[in-house]
């Protein structure tokens, strides 16, 4: 991890302030186009206000989601002799003794969350600077979690068998459980909350405007391998171990595209249309601004957000390739143009800069995570070595 970064305070603040006019713009046409039906933005989420439109409504959001999970039912509890294994250990430890399931401990944490004992810990752990940085930070996945919410809900209707629509309907369970658990972890931080940064704003309405299948390499691809490189930094930091819950399901929505499309292929159009190529390679390159928009924050953290971004898209990448969402340029192409472009901002913003290889670095922290990380990605090298094998190419290290 890079720490002690030296910023040119001007080439850093041109870029603050060319992000929020094109913040404006973005959204003064998304308005424009709304208003004459004919486009703009399409997710009904509030980022000023960090809710969705209509508030918070917690009222609704205590007498069914959150009594929802404390009833959901298990079927190995209510019908052990049929295939389902739905009960985890510690459950059926729990109901060995006759106590609730998982959402009891669940709510549990949620309530030590809401505790000025935990406000006090984070005030031990950090400076105000720091939780700042990390309300920053945080509240990008956030945001990310809001849309993920509404575009696993849409891709509900675009799965085929019953098995797919089940595995979608726990992503959108899994979704909405991460927003309002992640919302009340970050406002414990008792810090202002900022809106999505216009970067991440134009993935995420890309993403719920795909069409089909494409939302899995939007949402599934591109965010979630987003959402898992960052949980894969923060949740070994103190008071937020609990992101470890977050990165475990993170790494099975990395994993779901591959095995539905395992099942239902993507047609050779699907993958090889020149339009869709170009779409997907599009919603990656806003990670070039976005870094630099951020990187303030992660320097705050002693972390060099060009080697989280390099980290990230050799991920991206690899599960890009790995589910069959081609794009217009090889991988390798892709990523040396990518580090190029990293190292020349780097230039331009930091003194005494030297060109490193951003995209071969690797900053998941933690043994847990890390193995959690081996084992989805394990799957991308051996899909690989697969099909370099079968074409008779040595294959290249992931």
């Amino acid at each position: 991890m890079e720490q002690g970064i030296v910023f040119k305070e001007k080439a850093v603040a041109r870029a603050h302030q060319f992000e929020a006019f094109l913040n404006q713009a973005v959204r003064g046409y998304d308005r424009v186009a709304a208003t004459l039906h004919v486009g703009g933005r399409k997710g009904s989420y509030d980022d000023i206000r960090y809710e969705f439109v209509g508030g918070s409504q917690d009222t609704l959001r205590k007498k069914h989601y959150d009594k929802s999970l404390r009833l959901l039912w298990k079927a190995e509890q209510h019908m052990p002799w049929s295939s389902f294994r739905d009960l985890t250990s510690d459950e059926q430890i729990i109901l060995t003794q006759a106590f609730e399931a998982l959402s009891a401990s669940e709510r549990k944490q949620l309530k030590h969350m809401r505790t000025e004992d935990f406000k006090q810990k984070l005030n031990a752990a950090y400076t105000p600077e720091q939780k700042q940085a990390l309300v920053n930070i945080l509240s990008l996945i956030g945001h990310g979690e809001a849309y993920a919410w509404m575009v696993s809900a849409e891709l509900l209707n675009e799965c085929k068998s019953t098995g797919g629509r089940a595995a979608i309907t726990m992503q959108v369970l899994e979704e909405a459980k991460h927003f309002v658990v992640l919302r009340e972890i970050i406002q414990a931080f008792d810090c202002p909350i900022p809106r999505l940064p216009v970067y991440e704003y134009i993935l995420l309405e890309r993403t719920l405007k795909s069409e089909g299948v494409e939302k899995f390499f939007g949402m599934n691809v591109v965010v979630e391998g987003f959402a898992l490189s960052l949980f894969g930094i923060l949740s070994d930091m103190p008071c937020l171990e609990i992101l470890k819950m977050f990165h475990r399901d993170e790494s099975r929505h990395t994993a779901l595209p591959s095995n539905y499309l395992a099942e239902f292929p993507l047609s050779w159009w699907q993958r090889k249309s020149p339009a869709a190529r170009l779409r997907r390679l599009l919603m990656v390159l806003p990670a070039v601004p976005f870094l630099a928009h951020i990187q303030e924050d992660f320097a705050v953290l002693g972390v060099d957000s060009f080697a989280f971004g390099g980290s990230m898209v050799r991920k991206i990448l690899n599960l890009a390739e790995r589910v069959g969402f081609d794009l217009p340029l090889p991988r390798p192409v892709i990523s040396n143009f990518l580090n190029d472009v990293f190292n020349a901002y780097c230039r331009y913003t930091r003194q005494h800069h030297v060109a490193q290889r951003f995209v071969e670095m690797e900053t998941t922290r933690g043994e847990e995570q890390l193995s959690v990380e081996k084992e989805v990605f394990q799957l991308v090298e051996q899909h690989t070595l697969a099909a370099k094998k079968a074409s008779n190419v040595v294959p290249m290290s992931a």
